[in-house]
């Protein structure tokens, strides 16, 4: 029986998404793109899921698309990569950043092209110390895509940027946290145990806030401080009105811990 090349496992409010082709590195095909899009869409719209943890099975995270489906030699000419780009990658990202509800990438091994991307377009990203996110797009005589532009400039600078998307030289996991990439580089032996904690935190926590909360953050880089302000107070009036605050405030005046439902009302 063939293995699915997305593993779904749902358990006390955590979707755990696992890239499940451990012999490709997890390097994507329509297949395993139309399968994590659709999780992810599914996960918007159901209340069970309070956090998503995604990760990859075997040594590394992703490799990206996988090159064999975009050979010239096996398509019989240059294929289309816009194509890919703005059917597939592109609304994945966008998926990503637009959910609701935190998403947690947990990168075992190496994470390249695309998929350093995807990795870094989730919400917090904690890394094995073994991990390299790799731009490997120069090697080919390609951009960086699926957002890697537009994040790496931000999270790093446009000189960090540059050099990581010309040179295409790996940057080790614990170097990226202190770059500021992404949040942490644990031991590989507690990597999922780490990533495991963190979603399951997550999972009992005011779902709706944390909603708000990313689009509060993913919009500053695009506004000045006057939007950003206008944004907050908009967010922080409906957040007020959410049984969480009311639940937050009680937990807080009888000196106990919260007992969040992630609902908005």
């Amino acid at each position: 029986m063939t293995e699915p090349v997305l593993l779904e496992d749902l358990s006390e409010g955590v979707l755990r998404l696992t890239l499940n082709r451990p012999d490709r590195l997890n390097a994507f095909t329509p297949e395993l793109h139309a399968g994590l899009r659709a999780a992810i869409d599914r996960a918007a719209g159901n209340e069970a899921v309070r956090a998503v943890l995604l990760t990859g099975a075997g040594r590394g995270f992703c490799a990206g698309q996988d090159l064999g489906q975009r050979h010239p030699d096996a398509t019989g000419g240059a294929p289309d990569l816009g194509e890919t780009i703005g059917t597939l990658w592109n609304p994945l990202v966008r998926a990503i950043r637009a959910l609701p509800k935190p998403v947690i990438c947990a990168v075992n091994g190496v994470a390249a092209g695309a998929g350093a991307n995807l990795a870094i377009a989730c919400d917090i990203v904690i890394a094995g110390e073994s991990a390299r996110f790799i731009q490997s797009f120069a090697k080919l005589g390609l951009v960086p895509d699926s957002g890697g532009t537009w994040t790496l400039t931000r999270a790093l600078g446009e000189a960090r940027a540059k050099a990581l998307a010309l040179t295409g030289q790996p940057l080790p996991a614990s170097q990226a946290a202190d770059w500021g990439l992404i949040w942490r580089a644990v031991p590989d032996a507690a990597l999922m145990e780490e990533a495991g904690a963190l979603a399951a935190s997550l999972a009992k926590g005011p779902t709706h806030g944390y909603g708000l909360t990313k689009q509060a953050i993913q919009a500053a880089g695009g506004q000045d401080l006057d939007a950003s302000l206008d944004l907050e107070r908009e967010l922080q009036r409906e957040a007020g009105f959410s049984p969480d605050y009311a639940e937050g405030v009680r937990a807080f005046t009888e000196k106990r811990e919260p007992i969040f439902t992630g609902r908005a009302q």
